[in-house]
């Protein structure tokens, strides 16, 4: 069974009882999205099991039909270039959700991830619903330290749009960045400190929906932007907590079983994904990327 532990309390409760149950009810993994399995030889044992995990206040769940686990990335507290606390999103959204955790009434398995910037280290582009944190503005160069604590060619390899390019300012050798051409990763900052892309008044996230790596009915899929921007609102996140389960409870209301987000999405259309939730849709929504269907075959199934 899965357990979720979202908190230091719950987390010794959880370490006493593991010292306790192990003798009697055999092994556990730890799986990617961080939920911590009991693997049972005997079934006499699951209902006993899960009767102890409650009654110490461990919450049990996260398997078929239900939400489990959400994966992400380090956050506000680890990571130099986060543009939000993933760790406050995931506690805020879990504690709303709980008990789509515990029971098993969805159409489906869903996915949750959050990844704190960008780069993705978490695995937003490929989850049902994905909170992405995103900066909005290009990092802010102090040509003065940059000459002392980085390398030029270093920093400008380092952009991936190559948005970047040498530059004498004020006399001294730095860099420039093309403001059209940046995409806000923050890559050049964590190759040279001197440019800082972190910006409290303009950081926010964005929603995506839509993705998974499951082959069964259909072929996997990318996430798609479903909100551009919510301001961070830390320490509860209550606009994003409210926009996911938002979309959560309609999906769960008009998905056919077995559908993934995704496949719902796609038979009923974005025009009415966009109708039942009620979100704004935006310029940003546009899509113009014309390639992608012809060259992300990202399928087994016969193409036809």
């Amino acid at each position: 069974m899965v357990l979720f532990c979202n908190d230091t309390a719950t987390t010794e409760i959880y370490t006493l009882s593991l010292h306790d149950a192990l003798p009697i009810y055999g092994y556990l993994r730890f799986t990617s999205r961080n939920n911590i399995e009991f693997l049972l030889a005997n079934k006499d044992n699951i209902d006993p099991l899960i009767g102890e995990l409650n009654s110490k206040g461990i919450p049990v769940g996260g398997t078929n039909n239900a939400i489990s686990n959400i994966v992400h990335t380090q956050g506000w507290i680890h990571c130099h270039s986060a543009a939000t606390d993933a760790s406050g999103i995931v506690k805020s959204i879990m504690d709303e959700l709980y008990d789509y955790f515990t029971t098993m009434e969805l159409p489906h398995k869903l996915r949750i991830a959050v990844a704190c910037c960008l780069n993705m280290c978490g695995a937003v582009h490929c989850s049902d619903i994905a909170i992405l944190g995103i900066h909005r503005r290009p990092p802010k160069i102090n040509h003065e330290a940059l000459k002392n604590i980085c390398e030029v060619p270093t920093t400008v390899s380092s952009c991936p749009t190559a948005a970047i390019r040498p530059a004498t300012v004020e006399g001294i050798q730095s860099v420039e960045v093309d403001e059209d051409k940046c995409m806000y990763c923050g890559n050049c900052f964590t190759v040279c400190p001197a440019m800082p892309i972190a910006d409290s008044l303009n950081d926010g996230v964005s929603i995506w929906v839509g993705g998974k790596v499951s082959n069964a009915r259909t072929e996997p899929m990318f996430t798609k932007l479903a909100i551009p921007f919510i301001p961070n609102n830390p320490p509860r996140w209550p606009e994003v907590t409210s926009a996911v389960k938002n979309i959560v409870e309609v999906y769960a209301k008009d998905a056919r079983k077995y559908e993934r987000v995704g496949e719902w999405i796609s038979r009923i259309g974005w025009p009415k994904f966009f109708e039942l939730t009620g979100i704004e849709f935006t310029k940003y929504h546009i899509d113009d990327f014309k390639h992608a269907g012809t060259t992300y075959r990202k399928t087994t199934q016969i193409r036809h």
